[in-house]
C-alpha cells in the first residue's frame, strides 16, 4: 500500500471539502459558538479535553497544566510523570532523554507498551514497526500533559493495555504574546526559551525556539563532556472563517525541526566502583555518542457541519534518524578476551578482570574493543479522522464518535562495527566496519485502524461502550550482511497480517454531588513487531477497574483499583532493555497485574481560611503486583528463566510522590517529593537480591520564583536537594547513578 499517494490524494481531498464549504460558508443568524467550537476541538485532539470534564470521565484520566510544569520548570517527562499515580519508570541518563515508561505493569522498556502522542498524533519514530522511544518531544516546549489509561482510552491504539500519554504543544494565543526564558546552571546547564504568537479573527500562529543543554553530570576517565545538547523550533499557523458561519471550519499547519547530540552510553560501571565513584564513566565509552535529527509536519482541518456534528481530519508525517555510535562488546576473538558480553563483566568482575582492565583504560589488543554504529531511519505518516454526533434517545444523551487512522512507517537499519585499541587510556581505531555489515534490513508496518465510541448519559449514569479493530500488515526485509546494495540477491523477507477486536466499556455513577463511583473492561492488545518469530502471537489481556473520586471544591481525591489479566505478555529483546537488540518480540506467556492508585489533591490555604495566599497540596500512590503465571526460558537478561509467581523486574511494589506549593503576592515557593523503593532488575521472587536490584531513594525538588514585575520573573530550581546517591538500572551494561544535586537560576519574560 503506497501511503504517499494516500496521502496526496487525502489532501486534496481534505482541500476540496475546506473549499467546498468555504463557498456556502454565509454568516447565518447571530450566534456565538466559539466556546463551544473551542471544546469540540479540545476534545478531538487530546485524550483528556478540558480539565474539568475528568469528572464525567469513566476511568482514570490525570492532567498536568501549564501552571504546574512552569512551576517546577522540569524538562524531564521522568519527573513529570511521576506526579500521577499508576505510572512505572525506569530512569536512565538522568535527564529523560529517551525515557522507558509504562502504565498500570505494562512493560517499561523503551516505552514500547504506550501510546506515546503529541497533539494526539503517534509521536514515536514508527509506532507499530518499531515504537521504541529513541525519539521524544522535548518537555521544555510542551505546554501541558495528560493521561489517559484504563477503558476510557480505548479509542487511541495501537496499545490498548496500559494507556495513553498526549503531550499537548504550545497553543496559538487568543492575542498579540511574547515570552521567554533564559536559566544557566551548574555544569553549564543551559536553557533558552522564546515564542511568539497572535491571532486575529480569521488568522492565528505560533513560533517557538528552543535550545537546552549540560556538560553532563558522568566523570569520564581521561576527561571529556558526558552531557547533551538539544534544540529545537516549531511554528503553528491556523485559518478560520466565522465562528457564526453555517459551517464553521478552521485549518491548522504545524510543522517543527529537533536536533539532538548527547555523548550518552550503555556502558555502566561495577557495584564497587559505584561505591567509589557513582558518577564514573570508563574510558571505554568515551567515544560514545547518539546524534538525532527529527522532522515534523502535520495538517488538522475542523469542520463544525451542524450544532450536532463535526469532522476533525489530520494528515501527518515524521522522519526522524539517529546514529547512535556506542560500545556494543569485547571481541571474543581476541586472545586475552573470554566473555559472555559486557552485561557479565560488570556483574561479575573477579572473573572477568582483563576485560574489566580493558573498560577501565588499560593497554589491550588491536580491535579488542567494538563500537558499533547504530544507525537507523525512521518515517511515520498516515490520516487520521474523527466525526462526531450527537443526539438524544428519550431520557438519554449520546456523544458518538467514529474514528478512522491509515497510517503506515519503517525502520531502516544499516549498520557497522569499528574495532578499537585501548592504550594508555585512550581508544586508537584499528579497523574500520563498512556500512550494513552488522545490520541491513527494513521493516515496516502498514495499519488500518476503526472505532466507534458512545458515551451515553442517561440521569446520573455515564455508560461509555467502544470498539476498535486494528489490522496491521507487517513487513521484514533482512537483505544480509553481504548485499550492501540491496539488490535482493540474498533477501529473506516475512510478511504477516495482524487483526483484532478491541472491545471496551466505562460506567460512571454519580451517587451525589461529591461521589462518583466508576468502574470499567476492556481488552488489552500490542501488537508483535517485524523481525519476530512466526511463533509470536499478540499480546491479549483481559483489563478491568473500579473505584471512586470524590471533591467538595476544596479537596479531589481519587481512589482506582484495577487487574489486568494477561493471557499473553510480549518481551522486546531491546538492547536498552540488556537485550541483544534484535528489537524481536517473543511470548511469555500468562500474567497477573494488580494494583491501586490514589490521588489526592486540595488547597490548604482555604481549608485553614487564609487570605492572600494559596497552598495547593498533592499526593499520589501506587501499588503494583505483577506476577508471571508461567514457567518458560528467555534469552532476554532481565527475564532469563522464569518460573511462575516471579515478579516482572523494573515494576516497583510502591510508589510515592507529593507536592507543596506556596503563592503569596509575588513570591511562589514549591516542593517536590518522589520516593520510589528497591526494584528487581531480573525476574524473581522472594527478597530482592542486592547484587540484582535498584536502590530505593526519596528525592526532594524546590524551586521558587519572585515576580519582580507584570512582565518579568526571577526563578531558582534544585534538583535532588539533599544530593542522594543511588542506582537507578542496571542495564544493559553496568549500574548507572541517578541525577546528582543540581542548581539553576533564570529570567523569565512575558509580554
Amino acid at each position: 500500500m503506497n501511503l504517499s499517494y494516500t496521502s496526496k490524494i487525502a489532501t486534496f481531498l481534505l482541500l476540496s471539502v475546506w473549499i467546498s464549504a468555504d463557498a456556502f460558508s454565509q454568516t447565518s443568524t447571530e450566534r456565538d459558538t466559539s466556546k463551544v467550537i473551542d471544546e469540540i476541538v479540545l476534545d478531538r485532539i487530546t485524550v483528556v479535553g478540558n480539565p474539568v470534564w475528568m469528572t464525567r470521565i469513566p476511568g482514570a484520566a490525570s492532567y498536568v497544566s501549564a501552571e504546574q510544569l512552569k512551576r517546577h520548570s522540569y524538562t524531564d517527562v521522568n519527573r513529570i510523570l511521576r506526579t500521577i499515580s499508576g505510572i512505572n519508570i525506569q530512569e536512565e541518563d538522568g535527564y529523560g532523554l529517551r525515557p522507558n515508561i509504562g502504565l498500570r505493569g505494562a512493560g517499561v522498556e523503551r516505552s514500547t507498551k504506550v501510546n506515546l502522542m503529541e497533539d494526539g498524533i503517534l509521536v514515536a519514530p514508527a509506532p507499530y514497526s518499531a515504537p521504541a522511544a529513541y525519539y521524544f518531544p522535548t518537555m521544555a516546549r510542551i505546554n501541558s500533559v495528560e493521561v489517559r489509561k484504563g477503558s476510557s482510552q480505548i479509542k487511541y491504539g495501537p496499545n490498548t493495555t496500559g494507556g495513553a500519554i498526549n503531550m499537548i504543544s504550545t497553543p496559538i494565543p487568543s492575542e498579540m504574546t511574547a515570552n521567554a526564558e533564559l536559566s544557566v546552571g551548574e555544569r553549564f546547564s543551559n536553557k533558552l526559551y522564546a515564542n511568539i504568537g497572535n491571532r486575529t479573527e480569521r488568522f492565528g500562529y505560533m513560533v517557538e525556539v528552543l535550545q537546552l543543554g549540560d556538560d553532563g553530570f558522568k566523570q569520564l576517565d581521561g576527561g571529556g563532556d558526558t552531557g547533551f545538547q538539544v534544540r529545537d523550533i516549531l511554528g503553528k499557523f491556523m485559518y478560520q472563517n466565522s465562528p457564526n458561519a453555517s459551517v464553521y471550519q478552521r485549518f491548522e499547519l504545524k510543522v517543527g525541526y529537533n536536533t539532538q547530540i548527547s555523548d550518552e552510553t550503555y556502558l555502566g560501571v561495577t557495584r564497587d566502583d559505584f561505591n567509589s565513584a557513582p558518577n564514573r564513566r570508563y574510558a571505554a565509552s568515551q567515544v560514545d555518542n547518539i546524534d538525532v535529527e527529527q522532522f515534523q509536519i502535520s495538517a488538522r482541518h475542523f469542520a463544525l457541519l451542524s450544532n450536532n456534528v463535526d469532522l476533525t481530519s489530520t494528515i501527518y508525517r515524521q522522519d526522524v534518524t539517529r546514529a547512535w555510535y556506542k560500545l556494543h562488546d569485547l571481541d571474543t576473538s581476541v586472545e586475552t578476551v573470554n566473555t559472555g558480553g559486557l552485561r557479565d563483566v560488570l556483574r561479575n568482575p573477579e572473573a572477568n578482570s582483563t576485560e574489566l582492565s580493558y573498560l577501565r583504560g588499560a593497554t589491550s589488543p588491536d580491535n579488542a574493543l567494538n563500537v558499533r554504529n547504530n544507525n537507523r531511519e525512521y518515517y511515520s505518516q498516515g490520516i487520521q479522522s474523527i466525526l462526531g454526533v450527537n443526539f438524544e434517545t428519550g431520557d438519554a444523551s449520546h456523544q458518538v464518535e467514529f474514528g478512522v487512522r491509515l497510517h503506515q512507517d519503517q525502520e531502516d537499519r544499516f549498520q557497522e562495527e569499528d574495532g578499537y585499541r585501548m592504550e594508555d587510556g585512550v581508544m586508537v581505531l584499528t579497523n574500520a566496519g563498512v556500512p550494513g555489515t552488522q545490520a541491513n534490513r527494513v521493516g515496516s508496518a502498514t495499519a488500518l485502524s476503526f472505532f466507534v465510541q458512545d458515551q451515553i448519559r442517561l440521569n446520573r449514569w455515564t455508560i461509555t461502550p467502544g470498539l476498535r479493530y486494528e489490522q496491521i500488515w507487517f513487513n521484514n526485509r533482512n537483505y544480509g550482511t553481504e548485499d550492501l546494495e540491496r539488490t535482493g540477491s540474498n533477501l529473506n523477507e516475512n510478511e504477516y497480517t495482524t487483526n483484532v477486536f478491541i472491545p471496551g466499556v466505562g460506567i460512571s455513577f454519580q451517587a451525589n454531588d461529591n461521589v462518583t463511583l466508576i468502574g470499567g473492561l476492556h481488552r488489552g492488545f500490542s501488537p508483535p513487531s517485524p523481525g519476530s518469530s512466526s511463533e509470536t502471537t499478540s499480546e491479549l489481556s483481559v483489563n478491568y477497574e473500579l473505584g471512586a473520586r470524590y471533591t467538595n471544591g476544596l479537596f479531589q481525591a481519587e481512589a482506582i483499583g484495577f487487574f489486568n489479566n494477561y493471557s499473553n505478555l510480549l518481551g522486546s529483546d531491546l538492547a536498552a532493555g540488556g537485550g541483544g537488540g534484535t528489537t524481536a518480540q517473543f511470548n511469555a506467556g500468562r500474567v497477573d497485574v494488580l494494583g491501586l492508585e490514589f490521588t489526592t489533591s486540595m488547597e490548604l490555604a482555604e481549608i485553614l481560611n487564609l487570605q492572600n495566599a494559596s497552598i495547593p497540596f498533592n499526593v499520589n500512590y501506587t501499588y503494583t503486583n505483577s506476577t508471571f503465571q508461567s514457567d518458560f526460558e528467555s534469552g532476554f537478561g532481565p527475564w532469563g528463566s522464569v518460573e511462575s509467581g516471579d515478579k516482572i523486574p523494573f515494576i516497583p511494589e510502591h510508589q510515592f510522590n507529593a507536592g507543596l506549593s506556596f503563592n503569596t503576592g509575588a513570591f511562589t515557593a514549591s516542593v517536590n517529593s518522589i520516593y520510589s523503593p528497591k526494584m528487581r532488575t531480573v525476574a524473581g521472587s522472594g527478597a530482592i537480591d542486592p547484587d540484582f536490584s535498584t536502590d530505593s531513594y526519596l528525592l526532594f525538588d524546590l524551586s521558587s520564583s519572585y515576580a519582580i514585575n507584570s512582565n518579568i520573573d526571577i526563578f531558582t530550581n534544585i534538583r535532588n536537594l539533599l544530593n542522594e546517591t543511588y542506582i537507578v538500572s542496571d542495564r544493559p551494561a553496568g549500574v548507572r547513578p541517578g541525577l546528582p544535586r543540581t542548581v539553576m537560576g533564570g529570567v523569565r519574560y512575558s509580554l
